[in-house]
């Protein structure tokens, strides 16, 4: 496992804290998911729906890591859990595709940066590391990218053996 994957989980984790007690629990998500939504402007119900099922799984798989049965996930049970491509692969694949399709509400395949700013700051991380990673992933020139290449970078940010990729950007790590 690479401390880059470590450093990004790491993020991820206390975004996810919403009342930032330390511990990710149920409700979390449903505050999470909500700010989401919220942000999803132009987008149709069923990309909403898929999106609020996508956090909703991201709960219950995170839940099953929960080994100190205290109904919350501390740092050390997310990590494991995440970071594990057999337990975890499935639900971030799911996530990533729903939250890519919500960047999209015109379904013409690509996301504009405007509203990938706004998805994003919904979920807390930082405009300039935001506008690094949207850079990252080469917009064209209508400065728009396309829907896979937001998932799959999505998925790259949960992979334990990636380095150097898009998504660093988001802790503040050059990928130069």
């Amino acid at each position: 496992m690479r401390t880059e994957a470590v450093d990004r989980v790491k993020l991820v984790f206390t975004l996810l804290d919403a009342n930032e007690n330390g511990y990710i629990e149920s409700d979390d998500f449903e505050i999470m998911a909500q700010r989401v939504l919220r942000a999803a402007t132009g987008s149709g119900n069923a990309a909403k729906d898929a999106m609020l099922a996508a956090f909703q799984r991201y709960w219950t798989a995170l839940a099953t890591g929960d080994t100190d049965g205290d109904g919350r996930v501390g740092f050390d049970e997310y990590r494991a859990c995440v970071l594990s491509p057999e337990r975890f692969d499935d639900t971030i694949d799911d996530f990533a595709e729903s939250l890519a399709v919500l960047g999209d509400p015109n379904g013409d395949g690509l996301i504009d940066r405007s509203l990938f700013v706004a998805l994003m700051l919904a979920i807390g991380f930082e405009r300039e590391n935001i506008d690094a990673l949207f850079d990252a992933f080469g917009p064209n020139d209508s400065d728009q990218i396309t829907v896979p290449t937001w998932a799959a970078g999505i998925k790259d940010y949960y992979a334990p053996d990636k380095a150097d990729i898009p998504g660093d950007q988001l802790v503040g790590k050059s990928t130069d």
